[in-house]
């Protein structure tokens, strides 16, 4: 093994220099002598102060879920009656907490959130990547602002569903297809009519002539379904719900509608004939084990996704996107967007991205670029509900690897100072997620700790609730009426008192 360091030297792979050498034209990377004994650089990093942040919030998270730690996710019953709703702060040095940061007009900006938060009804729709699929951060959030300002329901359910969620039973008859509007592997549909949730769900595959252009008499009736539950895995408040909307758009051709619960019909009615945005409810008495939608089309309608709501209270849509990197939005319809927004009314927008563009930035005009990309985007987005409150969470820390070393992406720090730069300096407020984790080289810490997973990307189940509730004790040290006293402010109090 050592003999085959003195085959290796300098050579090129990828366009990128490396140590190795050239076999039958394929590149083999192996150390050369000299790198094989130098001895390998470690990185000193000091998580003591990270730890007993963790450590601190694990015990909220406790207090609020009971002990879960040595339970796999999938199989948690939560049985969650909430045991806390404020966060006790004697358990935690909240002038560790990593704060939201704010543009110039920090009170009023904060007055303002406080003020749609607490409203009669206040929505929230949660869009980020892969880091929110299966209700992952905003479960957890919404459940502890539920808890606080009440609400029920888990909000906004696609009807195809391509990842596990356990907020809500909704299942679906087999004929059911999914398109994204931010999956590369799918063709955009040239009326971009992706609705506010970015994706739509249809039961007949779409047609890729002018209607205009067959004869409909000869298609067939297609049917199918949608079935819809409270979820007895779910937390609590989510079981709280008995608005249930349907939001739909695009209907070429009649469709019946049959609503049955617990195979009672309930409804019988037709979709309106248009192609243009609508929004259907059933209103229950309480939130139902079975309800069941039943359709017949030749054509199928487009249909944006369920919104399982409370009639009062927070709601907060989870949005997950794989893959994005919060630039997809620009793409869609003008029209079809707005009109949805006007139906749902949302009062606050979180975006998460960042992530996912962090593996292809080659310099600083890559970060600005992508930075500006995203702004024009999120500000796309905030003309069709101006008075909507924003605030931008960064990108976690990710690591790379070379020679066994694992090292933060070298322009992360960088975009993620960026993002927060543009932000603030555009009436966004901004949380730094990469500094709530420890900065610079935490992602192996928190691996190490079980608290994220071995692609040193996305959060463990342990990990999402820890991250989650550093953002909820965040976000509501900045929402109570009356400030709550940190121990830093106690430390400036008390010198203060000296003089």
């Amino acid at each position: 093994m050592l003999g085959v360091t003195a085959l290796s030297t300098k050579v090129m792979s990828d366009g990128e220099e490396t140590e190795g050498f050239q076999l039958m034209g394929v590149t083999v990377k192996y150390p050369t002598t000299k790198s094989f004994f130098k001895e390998k650089p470690k990185k000193k990093k000091n998580n003591k102060q990270i730890d007993s942040i963790v450590n601190s919030i694990e015990t909220i998270v406790a207090d609020i879920e009971g002990d879960t730690s040595d339970v796999d996710e999938e199989e948690v019953i939560d049985t969650t009656v909430q045991k806390v709703k404020v966060p006790d702060f004697t358990k935690i040095d909240t002038s560790k907490i990593q704060r939201i940061a704010y543009p110039e007009n920090k009170a009023e900006f904060i007055a303002k959130l406080r003020e749609q938060i607490k409203k009669p009804h206040s929505r929230i729709i949660h869009y980020g990547d892969s880091q929110l699929e299966g209700d992952r951060i905003s479960a957890y959030i919404r459940n502890r602002l539920q808890g606080i300002y009440g609400g029920g329901g888990p909000g906004f359910i696609p009807i195809k569903q391509v990842y596990h969620q356990l907020s809500a039973n909704v299942t679906c008859s087999d004929n059911w297809l999914r398109y994204a509007a931010f999956d590369p592997t799918q063709k955009r549909f040239n009326h971009k009519k992706y609705g506010v949730y970015t994706s739509l769900s249809r039961f007949t595959v779409p047609l890729q002539v002018p209607i205009d252009s067959v004869d409909i008499d000869t298609f067939p009736i297609v049917d199918a379904t949608i079935n819809v539950g409270y979820s007895k895995r779910a937390y609590a408040n989510f079981r709280k719900f008995n608005t249930v909307t349907l939001h739909y758009g695009r209907n070429l051709t009649p469709t019946s509608l049959k609503v049955f619960n617990n195979d009672s019909l309930i409804k019988q009615d037709s979709l309106k004939l248009d192609t243009l945005y609508h929004a259907y409810t059933v209103k229950l008495k309480e939130a139902p084990t079975n309800l069941r939608f039943e359709f017949g089309s030749k054509i199928s309608p487009d249909f944006y996704g369920l919104t399982l709501d409370a009639p009062t209270g927070v709601t907060l849509d989870n949005v997950a996107m794989r893959g994005a990197s919060g630039t997809v939005f620009k793409k869609l319809s003008d029209t079809n967007f707005g009109s949805m927004v006007k139906q749902l009314s949302p009062d606050v927008f979180i975006f998460q991205y960042g992530g996912n563009t962090v593996p292809y930035l080659k310099d600083s005009l890559g970060v600005n670029n992508y930075s500006r990309y995203v702004l024009s985007n999120v500000n796309w987005v905030r003309r069709k509900a101006p008075e909507a409150t924003i605030l931008f969470i960064g990108p976690s820390d990710m690591t790379t690897s070379k020679d066994g070393i694992f090292y933060t992406y070298e322009l992360l720090p960088y975009l993620n100072a960026k993002l927060k730069a543009t932000c603030l300096q555009n009436n966004i407020a901004y949380w730094d997620m990469f500094g709530a984790m420890g900065g610079d080289n935490s992602m192996e810490h928190w691996v190490d700790q079980g608290l994220a997973g071995t692609d040193y990307t996305h959060f463990t189940p342990k990990g999402t609730k820890i991250i989650s509730e550093l953002f909820f004790i965040a976000l509501y040290l900045d929402l109570s009426e009356k400030p709550v006293q940190t121990d830093e402010m106690k430390v400036q109090s008390n010198e203060q008192e000296t003089f």
